[in-house]
C-alpha cells in the first residue's frame, strides 16, 4: 500500500508540474539563427524553434522555395514567468525597424522583420508596443509589419541543422553575426537598450 500511495503522489506531481500552460509567439527578425538565440536567453523561453511563416507555399525549405515566407521563431514560453509583453519588447530592441529590405546584411523578403499576431489581445499589444516605438523615433518610419499568424513550418530533415545552429556551430554563428553587423547596427539605433 505505501508503494501505491508513493507512485499515486509521484503522478500528481507530475500532472502538477505539467499543468502550467505553455503559450507560443510567432516573431521573424531576419536571421533565425539570431533570433533563436536572442530569445532562447530570456528566463521563461522554454523552446524557440526557426522556421518558415507568412507565405501561402506549403513545407517550404530553405535551399529550396521558401518564396513569400519570412524566416521566423515560433517561442513557447511560461507566461507566468515572461509575457508576452515582454516578448515585444525583447523583439524591438533586436531587430532593426527601420530597414524595409531585410535585416542587418541580410537582404530578401525572407529576411524582412514582422509580428504575427495569433488574436485580438496579441494585436493590441503588439499595435502599442509599435505606436510607442514609433513615438520614440520622431521623423522616421517604421516598417515592422503586424501580420495575422499563419501556418508555422519548421526547419526539418536535412536542413534541421539550423535548429540550435548558435550552439553547435558557435564559432561560425559568431563570425557570421559580427560580420553582418547586427549587433553594431542594434547599438546605433537602440543604444543601452540593444541586449547585445
Amino acid at each position: 500500500m505505501k508503494n501505491f500511495s508513493l507512485m499515486i503522489l509521484l503522478i500528481l506531481t507530475v500532472l502538477g508540474s505539467s499543468s502550467v500552460m505553455a503559450a507560443k509567439a510567432i516573431l521573424a527578425g531576419g536571421c533565425f539563427w539570431c533570433m533563436e538565440s536572442d530569445f532562447e536567453k530570456l528566463k521563461g523561453v522554454s523552446e524557440v524553434i526557426s522556421g518558415f511563416t507568412g507565405g501561402t507555399l506549403e513545407n517550404p525549405t530553405y535551399n529550396g522555395n521558401h518564396s513569400g515566407h519570412y524566416e521566423a521563431v515560433e517561442i513557447t514560453y511560461d507566461p507566468e514567468v515572461v509575457d508576452y509583453q515582454a516578448l515585444l519588447d525583447h523583439f524591438w530592441v533586436n531587430h532593426d525597424p527601420f530597414d524595409d529590405r531585410g535585416q542587418f546584411c541580410d537582404k530578401g523578403h525572407s529576411y524582412l522583420a514582422a509580428i504575427f499576431v495569433a488574436n485580438d489581445q496579441e494585436r493590441g499589444l503588439a499595435e502599442k508596443s509599435k505606436q510607442a516605438v514609433v513615438e520614440m523615433f520622431p521623423g522616421k518610419k517604421i516598417v515592422t509589419p503586424i501580420l495575422p499568424t499563419s501556418p508555422f513550418y519548421p526547419i526539418s530533415g536535412k536542413e534541421s541543422y539550423h535548429q540550435d545552429f548558435y550552439k553547435n556551430n558557435p564559432i561560425r554563428y559568431k563570425t557570421y553575426r559580427w560580420g553582418c553587423g547586427r549587433d553594431s547596427r542594434l547599438k546605433e539605433v537602440w543604444g543601452d537598450r540593444a541586449t547585445h
